[in-house]
């Protein structure tokens, strides 16, 4: 989780945090306002990029951390030829508490975060500071 504030972590929504070894996450509704901005994060993901598993739709929040262990490559779900695309990840952590969106709004180290000045990203960047906040927030990890 080292690397410089500019770094990029994303933000990846509707996975099962379950201990397997790869899952894929495939584009999400790419005519959605925003996903052209959010594609790009994914592709900036490398291998052995660390990710918030947040839940988007039920929830809203961040309940673990996950592993990205395959680069970008074309959305297996959409027609050949898109410029939409997935990453395999792998489940890292458990946040020992969810950290909800409406806390992340309430927390003034957290204003600035693209998640919430742009809140149609569906994949967004987390500088390290924020990162460490939002970790101070769910009272640690517990690695799987």
């Amino acid at each position: 989780m080292g690397g410089s504030d500019e770094d990029t972590i994303a933000l990846i929504p509707e996975l099962e945090l379950t201990p397997v070894e790869h899952a894929t996450f495939p584009w999400p509704n790419p005519n959605q306002p925003g996903n052209h901005a959010a594609a790009l994060h994914l592709k900036a993901m490398q291998v052995g990029d660390h990710a918030l598993f947040y839940h988007s739709n039920i929830g809203k929040e961040a309940v673990g951390i996950v592993t990205i262990s395959a680069p970008a490559f074309p959305d297996p779900t959409e027609p050949e030829g898109t410029r939409w695309v997935a990453v395999k990840v792998r489940p890292h952590a458990v946040l020992r508490l969810p950290v909800t969106l409406a806390a992340i709004k309430g927390e003034p180290r957290l204003a600035d975060m693209a998640m919430i000045r742009q809140s149609r990203l569906s994949v967004a960047p987390v500088r390290d500071s924020e990162w460490a906040v939002l970790i101070e927030m769910a009272g640690g990890f517990d690695p799987l």
